[in-house]
């Protein structure tokens, strides 16, 4: 097993094809704001990328600065176990100034999901993906957020258009170089 599978898990959650050759894998926190804004950025490449680009997110809560991103992280993880795994990391980027208890309750019927799992001690089942994801980030020297590897290795720099298509068009230049 290659260091890039290491980074992706047994169970991700990826958006885009799930069979695209390019894989960024982000540590993130959804009380981070510069997560917040790095999510558009991401989201127009995979969608941009016809198929090339595909996104695995990472659970990464900075719990020490942020109150309400471990929260956060199993609320995505409740909805995640419904089918709303997305539509909920949407919403929670979009409503990064309420992410308190009721908050997330609110979220949750936004989305479409029982409001009662995802706060509480229904959320807590979650607890074990959100850790494994965590200690997975500090294996891989992840200290802040967002953290992106693109196939495996770490972008450097602030997450912009331009940055971020760069270094998936640099794989594509390696990848011919090398066949």
């Amino acid at each position: 097993m290659g260091h890039r599978d290491a980074l992706v898990p047994v169970q991700p959650h990826i958006r885009g094809n799930p069979d695209a050759p390019v894989t960024i894998v982000e540590f993130g926190d959804f009380q981070c704001p510069f997560c917040r804004d790095a999510a558009p950025v991401i989201d127009e490449l995979v969608e941009a990328s016809n198929g090339h680009v595909r996104l695995v997110w990472r659970h990464f809560p900075l719990f020490e600065v942020h109150p309400y991103a471990l929260t956060a992280s199993l609320a995505a993880e409740a909805a995640g176990s419904q089918g709303r795994f997305w539509e909920m990391h949407d919403a929670l980027f979009a409503h990064q100034d309420d992410l308190s208890d009721a908050g997330l309750v609110a979220l949750a019927r936004e989305v479409g999901v029982g409001d009662d799992c995802v706060v509480g001690e229904a959320a807590q089942e979650f607890g074990d993906v959100v850790e494994a994801d965590y200690a997975d980030g500090l294996a891989h020297q992840v200290a802040g957020t967002p953290t992106l590897f693109v196939n495996g290795v770490r972008f450097q720099g602030r997450v912009t258009r331009d940055r971020l298509r760069a270094a998936v068009e640099a794989l594509k230049l390696t990848k011919a170089v090398s066949q």
